[in-house]
């Protein structure tokens, strides 16, 4: 990665708002998990497990950030949707198939759609993005 790309990007980080962060993070999962399938359809057993590692990495990252005593019912089924990426996606590397991907990318891609029309949501109301939480 270039110089300029990379700290271009980690400024955005820096910058952003939680619930940009929270996109983000969707975002990077859902491109690995895309890049999982495709090296396992391609037979590229390092590209795979690289990108399962990184798609792993944010998911477990998504379930550590959630309050389960604000977010309560919320928090528990994205924690147990969480826990299914995982499980499907340790599947897929361990058998080498894309089928328990597609089901992750399934989830990951609801999820990321549900957080982006909640977030704009709150910003047609008027709430502040500071005061806004991305932990269920």
């Amino acid at each position: 990665m270039s110089y300029g790309l990379g700290a271009y990007k980690k400024t955005s980080v820096h910058t952003a708002s939680k619930e940009q962060i929270l996109l983000m993070l969707y975002q990077a999962a859902i491109k690995s998990c895309k890049k999982s399938i495709e090296a396992i359809k391609k037979g590229d057993v390092a590209t795979k497990g690289e990108q399962i590692g990184k798609l792993q990495d944010i998911v477990i990252e998504l379930n550590h950030s959630l309050d389960f005593e604000v977010g309560g019912d919320i928090a528990r089924d994205l924690s147990a949707l969480y826990d299914f990426v995982l499980y499907s996606s340790t599947q897929a590397n361990v058998n080498i198939d894309a089928a328990p991907l597609e089901g992750c990318l399934g989830v990951l891609i609801t999820l990321y759609d549900g957080w982006k029309e909640a977030i704009k949501g709150l910003k047609k109301e008027g709430t502040p993005e500071k005061k806004q939480t991305n932990n269920p």
